[in-house]
């Protein structure tokens, strides 16, 4: 795994070998990406290789749906056939695995929103203006603006070769944000840190997130996230 730069995604590959040494030692002279390895051996050696084959292709899985790192591997792979029983075994080490890198604060594999909540449940916030169309969570990470969210393509001058700029460049670059149809697309659900940058992106000019975003009634963010919390305090 690697750092994220300054607005694109953190960077990670996930493979298998028998012999993690010599693999470490090839990539490090392969790959300049990253920084740390984390390893998930069996200390009863009773891991096969269909196990290692078939974590490697689940894990490389889950971390593209989760999509909060981009992924170095080319290509997903195919899945290998594998006994129900070996599965589950696998299932059960990957639950292990996930839960332990999410604890070392590398969640790869931990969904950006609430997947089991019905699109009905989900709290969603707006964000519009001139050629801006954007939906978005407030979790306790930050703010997720969502797939599918359409972005003014121009940048106001007041921000031209500022921070806001560039993080705003860095997401085009990343793939995060494309051009459709004369507007930027974010072509996957994407975490900010603060919904006033999620806001910057969306609309091309710096934004107080609190008071952009807003439900579909017409309350802001601040409305329904801190001054609801003020006032039960």
């Amino acid at each position: 795994m690697g750092e994220s730069p300054e607005a694109g995604l953190p960077r990670a590959y996930i493979g298998q070998s028998g012999n993690v040494g010599t693999r470490l030692v090839q990539h490090n002279q392969s790959k300049d990406f990253w920084n740390r390895a984390f390893v998930v051996i069996s200390l009863t050696n009773s891991m096969t290789q269909t196990h290692a084959l078939f974590l490697e292709w689940f894990a490389i899985s889950e971390a593209t749906k989760a999509g909060r790192y981009t992924l170095e591997n080319g290509n997903t792979g195919a899945r290998p056939h594998t006994p129900a029983p070996l599965e589950a075994d696998c299932h059960e080490i990957h639950e292990t695995a996930a839960t332990l890198l999410a604890t070392m604060g590398q969640p790869i594999f931990e969904p950006l929103t609430n997947t089991s909540a019905s699109s009905t449940e989900k709290e969603l916030f707006y964000c519009k203006g001139p050629d801006a169309n954007g939906s978005g969570e407030y979790t306790n990470e930050g703010f997720v603006v969502l797939k599918g969210s359409r972005c003014r393509i121009e940048i106001v001058a007041s921000i031209q070769g500022t921070s806001h700029a560039r993080y705003r460049e860095q997401l085009i670059s990343e793939g995060i944000m494309k051009l459709e149809d004369g507007v930027y697309v974010f072509n996957r659900d994407h975490l900010f840190s603060s919904p006033s940058m999620a806001a910057m992106a969306v609309m091309g000019r710096s934004a107080n997130g609190w008071v952009e975003w807003k439900t579909m009634d017409g309350r802001t963010l601040d409305a329904v996230k801190r001054q609801v919390v003020e006032s039960t305090e």
